[in-house]
C-alpha cells in the first residue's frame, strides 16, 4: 500500500500517528504542513518521499525502521521542532535539502552505508552542534554542513576538514 501525495495536507493531528503495517511507501508531500508531533513508521515502509514531512513544524520525534533505504529530498526540511534523527542504516544517500531548516535538530546519526551527502542537506540547523560523518562517505557536498556545526569529524577528505575548520574557527 502507497499512501498517496498530500493526503494530509494541512491536517491537523496534535498527538502521534502509527502508520497501519501494510504501507510500503510514503509518497511525496505525503504530511506536507502538517501539525503531527510524533510518527511512528512501520517496518514495511521502504521509502520516504520528496517532501514527505515538509514544514511539519510540530513533529519533534520520528522513528525511521532499517527498512527505509531511501529518504526524499527535502522530505524533512522545515520540521523545525524536530530534535534527533537516526538514519537508517540502509541509507546510502542523503538527499538535497532533506533536514534543512529543522531548527531544532541537535543530534543526527549517519550510518556508514551513507556514500553521499547533497546539497543543503543539513543547512540552516542553528542547533546542531556536532555531526559525525563516516569516514566511508565518499561525495559531501560542502555546503551541506550548517556554519554553526562547531566539530565536523571526518577521517578522511582532508581538504574537507581544513573547509570546515576554517569556516568553524576550530583549532586542533
Amino acid at each position: 500500500m502507497v499512501i498517496g501525495r498530500r493526503v494530509l495536507y494541512g491536517e491537523t493531528i496534535l498527538n502521534g500517528i502509527e502508520l497501519p503495517k501494510s504501507i510500503k511507501i510514503l509518497n511525496n508531500n505525503t504530511f506536507i504542513e502538517n501539525n503531527i508531533n510524533t510518527i511512528t513508521i512501520p517496518n514495511s515502509v521502504t521509502s520516504i518521499g520528496s517532501y514527505a514531512f515538509y514544514d511539519c513544524s510540530s513533529l519533534r520525534n520520528i522513528t525511521i525502521p532499517n527498512s527505509v533505504t531511501e529518504i526524499g529530498s527535502y522530505a524533512f526540511e522545515k520540521c523545525s521542532s524536530l530534535l534527533s534523527v537516526l538514519i537508517p542504516n540502509n541509507v546510502t544517500e542523503i538527499y538535497d535539502g532533506t533536514f534543512s531548516k529543522c531548527l531544532s535538530l541537535m543530534n543526527v546519526t549517519i550510518p556508514n552505508s551513507v556514500k553521499k551527502i547533497g546539497k543543503n542537506a543539513f543547512s540552516e540547523c542553528l542547533s546542531l552542534r556536532k555531526l559525525r560523518i563516516p569516514s566511508c562517505a565518499i561525495d559531501i557536498d560542502k555546503n551541506s554542513i550548517p556554519d554553526n556545526c562547531k566539530l565536523i569529524i571526518l577521517s578522511k577528505f582532508k581538504d574537507l576538514i581544513s573547509y570546515f575548520i576554517d569556516r568553524t574557527n576550530f583549532k586542533l
